[in-house]
């Protein structure tokens, strides 16, 4: 006999196909009672291995489909907070050139601000030192001419004196 349910199933329908019809009953035939009955009870018989099995094929669909939408569930969860990860990480990087940037700035308005006060320092400074200098040399030359009128007393020149005559 047949294995399987559809070929049971196949072979009831050509029992049922090759029967005789009855006499002005178009719809009615007759068949061998015990190979239906034979056919139906092996088909009783598989019937529920066949259900069990397709039952645990649509619990382990259902089940694939179930890890499948977790997993698909993990992944988009995932890839959110990767994607608020990399904003963030965008954020602080933006800020963090933006401060670098204010403090460039900074530092060079600091370094021209203090280029400006050294230089009037040195040129305060300078102008001090050129003005010592120059007292002092007034000075030296007057110390110097002092020497040297003391040194070298210049002759008196006589009075003219002037003669009655």
């Amino acid at each position: 006999m047949a294995n399987n349910i559809e070929e049971l199933i196949s072979s009831l329908y050509e029992i049922i196909q090759s029967a005789w019809s009855i006499p002005l009953g178009q719809d009615k035939c007759v068949i061998e009672r015990d190979k239906v009955l034979d056919l139906l009870d092996e088909i009783s018989a598989q019937l529920p291995g066949e259900l069990k099995q397709a039952k645990t094929i649509v619990e382990s669909r259902n089940e694939v489909i179930t890890n499948a939408k977790r997993e698909a569930e993990n992944i988009l969860r995932q890839a959110e907070q990767r994607a608020k990860t990399m904003i963030s990480d965008e954020e602080v990087y933006r800020q963090a050139k933006e401060q670098s940037a204010e403090m460039i700035r900074s530092a060079q308005n600091k370094i021209k601000e203090l280029r400006q006060v050294t230089s009037d320092y040195v040129e305060n400074a300078l102008k001090r030192t050129e003005d010592a200098i120059a007292s002092s040399l007034a000075e030296v030359k007057e110390s110097h001419a002092q020497f040297t009128a003391m040194t070298n007393p210049q002759p008196k020149t006589p009075s003219p004196i002037i003669e009655d005559i």
